[in-house]
């Protein structure tokens, strides 16, 4: 028995290594030289240095420069800190190849795109901006690799004589002398999350495990991991808990998987804009509304008997040389892939909230939500007999079930509104949306109390305890969602409201009163013309529609007097890159090509001519470092 569970460990093992390994592949080689090397040059000396990178198997390492829409074009710059400075743009030495690329598709056929196969060679002149030692010369290279089926995110090395290395970026970042208006920000070799960023994203990807545990599509699977185990767990106890294990273990390393799977072949940042679409809000919409009136009675979805009796059917034929080991893993398979349409966004807000960090972040995000998603299932499954003392189903059930399907409604909200500030509508508003939710507490309170029922209730012969501080609670929420539509801040739940703009306007006020920030909105040119009028910098927030940490930001963050105070040094300009037009395609395209990125929400600050200052990426919690890093981007 031992034997065979140690097999599946190192199956799941080898799965992970597996996922890891894709995000992991270094296909390059990548070589610094020049007749310069060991010299010590003065002041004002040009070096000319050759890069050459030796690329393996069938990558494409993507040339200087690509049509719109294809993929991330090379860029080579001086490494942070450095003695010197670019003379002009680094140039291409080989020739690329010119052809269809079928990993970028523009109006259905595959986008001709320029790439290198087996090697590549570019130049790159620099002037030496004081005494120094050319051995000390170090490039930033930042590149794409995809075969035919597959591309690679983004990296970037740090190319010297002595080497290469990879880079990461920083929360910000001090310009060279020659940065100019499409240079990526400077990189450093640190990573750009904290520790403190580190537990926050745990802790962000476990409540989502833990709000994913809520979806109606995890009902049904209750008692039906109650009844599995129940038939398939009599013995011993050491038996109960390998079969709970392995069960447990097969929800996770699915989870994972298919999370994983999501990172390499679509993208954090793939996601953030398949999320941004209003049909997919809509679906996910619908999704929501679809369960909840199941949940409300209106009809009933259950799992095909004929699923469970194969189930049941391969794990007896098993019996012998597993003992239920194999019956269990594909169970836990199963629940994740009935599960995952409802879990899908949450686990889309996980990738999306890893877009900064490195294959790692993906892994380490999933792994949190996957275990506390999977956790109440393993005690289900190691003590069903628990279950069975548990009250029967009846009228608390039903009650449970409406309360769900109110939450369902109000979270449904939520993506309609999405749809609402890309298309324009004006109805679901912040008003509006708050206004819904209110009634939704308020109606979920007298159905709490007894004051209706609906088709498959009964009324309650009394109000029980749980019942009344349930109602209580929902009524108090709802008097506190009141004060938002008069202007108060909510705090968390802010981050979930449509932002306060209006469509059709050149600007964008963000706070009221002595919180007011007013905004360029979606017109960099003007920020820049009025930064060179005011003889100041602009600080550009790279947002969307549908970012729920920019909310999140606007309402938390640039609202702080010491936050304000420093944001009113600078001319804002507010560039949506998530709607459905030219313009925000322009703004998608200049993001990725200054910054490399196209994750939400980024920040950035720049002189009146375009030059990049600072780069502040993601969410934080911490006032005092966003306050740092405008202070930084004054001084």
């Amino acid at each position: 028995m031992g034997m065979k569970l140690s097999r599946l460990l190192k199956l799941f093992t080898l799965l992970f290594v597996f996922v890891g390994s894709a995000f992991a592949q270094n296909p390059t080689k990548w070589i610094l030289e020049s007749d310069a090397k060991g010299k010590s040059l003065e002041a004002g000396d040009a070096v000319s240095l050759t890069v050459n990178a030796a690329v393996e198997g069938d990558w494409h390492l993507y040339s200087l420069e690509q049509p719109k829409g294809g993929p991330i074009a090379t860029t080579i710059k001086v490494a942070e800190g450095s003695q010197f400075e670019m003379i002009g743009n680094a140039r291409e030495v080989s020739n690329p190849k010119v052809q269809p690329d079928p990993n970028f598709i523009i109006d259905g056929k595959p986008l001709e795109t320029r790439f290198f196969t087996k090697e590549a060679r570019f130049t790159v002149d620099l002037r030496a901006l004081a005494d120094a030692a050319a051995d000390s010369i170090a490039l930033d290279v930042r590149f794409q690799l995809c075969n035919d089926t597959v591309c690679l995110p983004p990296r970037t090395k740090r190319v010297s004589f002595t080497g290469e290395e990879d880079v990461k970026r920083t929360a910000f970042s001090a310009p060279s002398s020659a940065s100019s208006q499409s240079e990526p920000p400077a990189i450093q070799t640190t990573n750009s999350q904290t520790p403190t960023d580190l537990w926050s994203f745990i802790w962000l990807a476990a409540t989502l495990g833990a709000l994913s545990l809520l979806t109606p599509c995890v009902f049904p699977m209750i008692p039906i991991t109650v009844s599995y185990f129940t038939n398939h767990s009599a013995g011993s106890r050491a038996r109960s808990v390998r079969l709970a294990t392995i069960y447990s273990l097969g929800i996770i390393a699915t989870f994972t998987l298919l999370g994983m799977l999501l990172a390499i072949f679509v993208g954090a940042a793939g996601i953030n804009l398949f999320a941004a679409n209003p049909w997919v809000n809509i679906v996910i919409a619908a999704v929501f509304l679809f369960f909840a009136f199941n949940l409300f009675g209106a009809y009933e979805i259950t799992v095909p008997t004929g699923l469970l009796t194969k189930l049941d059917s391969i794990t007896r034929s098993h019996e012998g040389e597993g003992s239920g080991i194999i019956g269990a893993l594909l169970m836990g398979l199963t629940f994740t892939l009935t599960s995952f349409t409802c879990t899908s966004p949450f686990v889309g807000t996980i990738l999306v909230s890893a877009s900064q960090g490195d294959w790692q972040m993906p892994l380490v995000g999933m792994l949190a939500f996957s275990t506390v998603f999977a956790l109440p299932f393993f005690v289900l499954a190691l003590v069903p007999q628990w279950v069975s003392k548990m009250p029967r189903a009846g009228g608390w059930m039903n009650s449970v079930k409406v309360a769900m399907g109110f939450l369902e409604v109000a979270a449904a909200m939520k993506f309609i509104s999405n749809v609402d500030v890309v298309w324009k509508w004006g109805i679901f508003t912040r008003s509006t949306v708050l206004a819904i939710w209110i009634a939704i507490g308020i109606i979920l309170s007298l159905y709490l109390l007894g004051k209706f029922q609906l088709s498959h209730d009964s009324k309650p012969e009394r109000i029980g305890a749980f019942r009344l501080v349930s109602a209580i609670l929902s009524l108090a929420i709802s008097f506190w969602l009141i004060t938002g539509l008069f202007g108060a801040k909510l705090g968390e739940l802010e981050a979930f409201l449509p932002p306060d703009l209006d469509g059709t306007s050149s600007f964008r006020v963000i706070g009221s009163g002595s919180d007011e920030l007013k905004w360029i909105k979606n017109d960099y040119p003007a920020a820049l013309a009025r930064a060179k009028a005011e003889n100041k910098r602009v600080f550009v927030d790279f947002t969307g529609y549908t970012c729920t940490n920019c909310r999140w930001m606007e309402a938390n963050i640039f609202t702080k007097p010491e936050v304000k105070a420093e944001m009113s040094k600078f001319v804002l300009s507010s560039l949506y890159t998530d709607g459905e037009g030219e313009i925000y395609e322009k703004q998608q395209a200049m993001e990725q090509e200054m910054f490399g990125t196209v994750a939400l929400p980024f920040y950035a600050i720049v002189d009146a001519d375009g030059k990049t200052i600072a780069t502040f990426p993601g969410l934080t919690r911490n006032a005092n470092e966003f306050v740092d890093f405008l202070k930084k981007g004054q001084n």
